[in-house]
């Protein structure tokens, strides 16, 4: 099985990143991954180019990361492929099989709308997938969920709590959506134990590649850190939520989500520690 980080971050790129790109792939190569995608904060996020730059200076400035990262992939023979992390209302999505190209070619990109996004990336022969969507942070004030035309959900970010990973896994199972894991990684010091990430049996060729298996509804295998779900109480939805359902946002009831979490056979709410191996039987059950 070959093994790859999908959701990644450098500082060259991301406001929030703190590694230089090109420090990964001799990082992730020694720990037996085969390659990575480098996914930093694109226009709409915690992005570190100035949104004041031409467009393409922007896209210049936005891509070194990536860049570096891939030189110094080449250079030791790793495999360090293009990706991007776009933002609309706190929801996020991971975007995968487009290049720098596309972007100099889309200078409407800092208008699109998910929908936008959803079909551009499209037509270009990529794929989307959302990040985190139960993610919990003091700047996120709603939880938009969009399981309408994208390739599937991050299941696993194992730089969330359980509580938002289970939640996720349970909104998966609900809508048949396909899941991914990765780390979120935005420092090499954190890179440990507590990774995640894909498993295919054929190696990925090219960021491209990756996003056809997507479209094609091939199912990555995940592998994620035990750990993180150790003595996991009920799981709980603090933030308001809506969904997107026949192209119209809609009020998303707690207890709607509630019920999801129960026909997963997980706990939700004050309930006790989740049910013995319960987070293997989803993911089982979702083919990853």
């Amino acid at each position: 099985m070959y093994r790859y980080e999908t959701h990644l971050h450098t500082v060259e790129s991301s406001a929030c990143g703190v590694t230089p790109g090109s420090e990964y792939p001799a990082i992730f190569k020694s720990r037996g991954y085969d390659g990575i995608f480098i996914t930093d904060h694109f226009f709409h996020g915690n992005t570190r180019p100035s949104r004041e730059l031409p467009w393409p200076e922007y896209v210049d400035a936005y891509t070194r990361g990536y860049e570096e990262a891939k030189k110094a992939g080449d250079a030791i023979g790793f495999k360090v492929f293009f990706g991007i992390e776009e933002n609309f209302d706190g929801d996020e999505y991971l975007i995968y099989g487009v290049d720098k190209q596309f972007l100099l070619a889309h200078p409407d990109i800092p208008h699109w709308t998910r929908e936008q996004m959803i079909s551009w990336v499209h037509a270009a022969g990529g794929a989307v997938i959302q990040a985190h969507p139960f993610r919990d942070r003091p700047y996120i004030k709603m939880i938009h969920l969009h399981p309408e035309g994208i390739e599937g959900i991050e299941g696993i970010n194992t730089a969330n709590t359980a509580n938002d990973n289970l939640a996720a896994l349970c909104y998966a199972l609900r809508h048949h959506l396909l899941i991914q894991a990765g780390s979120d990684t935005h420092d090499k010091a954190k890179i440990g134990e507590m990774n995640g990430g894909i498993l295919c049996e054929q190696p990925i060729t090219s960021s491209r590649d990756y996003a056809a298996r997507l479209r094609s509804g091939e199912k990555p295998r995940i592998f994620y850190p035990e750990a993180l779900f150790a003595d996991m109480p009920g799981v709980r939805v603090h933030l308001p939520a809506e969904i997107c359902r026949d192209g119209r946002w809609e009020a998303l009831p707690a207890e709607e989500i509630m019920n999801w979490i129960a026909a997963a056979g997980a706990n939700a709410g004050e309930a006790g520690n989740q049910p013995e191996g319960i987070i293997r039987q989803i993911i089982t059950r979702l083919g990853a």
